[in-house]
């Protein structure tokens, strides 16, 4: 077990360090000078070289990565160009408000896509198995954008049940049914893709069970149907499920940017948006390995959950 942790730790380190190299080139290579958008447009070419040399625009891009790694490995990440203040404080802040939005459609997400995968997996090619499974896939072919423009127009605009875009009502004090009248919508928009796929891959696996040697000795022993289901098919389908749960938690967490711009929801997805409109690069870098670290540290967990219920990954 000890070999297959520091394997996995070291295949995660290197992945993290691939994605920031990626994610720095990328962001160099994107058209847009970062020292002309801080400027005025009447700066002249002088002030926009001094500015350049100033935030070590002019170096050569690898020295730039050295000097961001060097600098990230320690915890800085640089000022925001827009705020002049700390990127990776600004992403923190923000990344509560995200945590809040991913955790409460991960919740939707796993309740009604393992009751729907499990109930059409107990019953394959009945009529209920085929209609859960053309709702889910209907769902998931759903644009996100589109999903959340429908839903603020009917429930916020013109029911007025919701409120249209924010956190809190800014002219009152927050508070937590406020929270949570404005959470409805984000959370039902960024919810209903990973609910999709949760219940079609449970469906899958529970299916795949059902029909093992030890369920069905377990059903001529003449136990009941529900106990057959939670005891018997369900505990052979945990390493998948733990699978797709790390992956939709990390899809959520750094997934929700579209829920957060159709919403106004003050989230780590709204800050990258506009950071990304300003070249304001730190943000930017901030928030994408921020994203990167959580999504590879949650398919570690779930690898190391796996090693746990079925010792034959270890040898993998």
């Amino acid at each position: 077990m000890v070999a297959y942790i520091i394997r996995r730790t070291l295949a995660s380190i290197l992945v993290l360090f691939g994605v920031s190299i990626l994610i720095f080139v990328l962001v160099k290579i994107t058209p847009g000078d970062p020292a002309r958008a801080q400027l005025p447009a009447s700066a002249t070419p002088d002030q926009i070289k001094a500015l350049q040399h100033a935030m070590g625009l002019d170096r050569p891009l690898p020295g730039q990565y050295i000097s961001w790694l060097s600098r990230a490995l320690q915890g800085d990440l640089g000022l925001s160009y827009q705020h002049r203040v700390s990127a990776l404080q600004l992403v923190q802040e923000r990344f509560t408000n995200t945590l809040i939005l991913a955790g409460s459609a991960l919740t939707v997400a796993l309740v009604i896509g393992v009751s729907i995968g499990v109930i059409a997996g107990t019953r394959p090619n009945s009529f209920i198995d085929r209609f859960l499974t053309l709702l889910a896939v209907a769902a998931a072919s759903v644009p996100t954008y589109w999903l959340g423009i429908v839903l603020l127009i009917i429930f916020s605009l013109k029911l007025q049940w919701f409120p249209a875009t924010g956190m809190y009502n800014p002219r009152v004090d927050p508070t937590l049914p406020d929270l949570l009248r404005h959470l409805v919508l984000p959370t039902i928009t960024t919810a209903a893709v990973p609910t999709a796929i949760i219940a079609r891959m449970v469906r899958s696996s529970v299916t795949e069970t059902m029909t093992l040697d030890h369920v069905r000795t377990a059903r001529a022993k003449g136990l009941a149907e529900r106990t057959v289901v939670t005891r018997h098919a369900l505990r052979n389908a945990l390493p998948t499920f733990v699978t797709i749960v790390a992956l939709q938690a990390g899809y959520l967490l750094g997934g929700s940017l579209i829920a957060e711009i159709v919403f106004s929801w003050p989230g780590i997805g709204l800050q990258l948006y506009t950071a990304v409109g300003a070249r304001d690069i730190p943000i930017i870098m901030s928030v994408t390995l921020l994203v990167a670290v959580i999504f590879v540290s949650l398919n570690f967990l779930a690898d190391l959950i796996q090693a746990v219920a079925d010792p034959r990954i270890r040898l993998a």
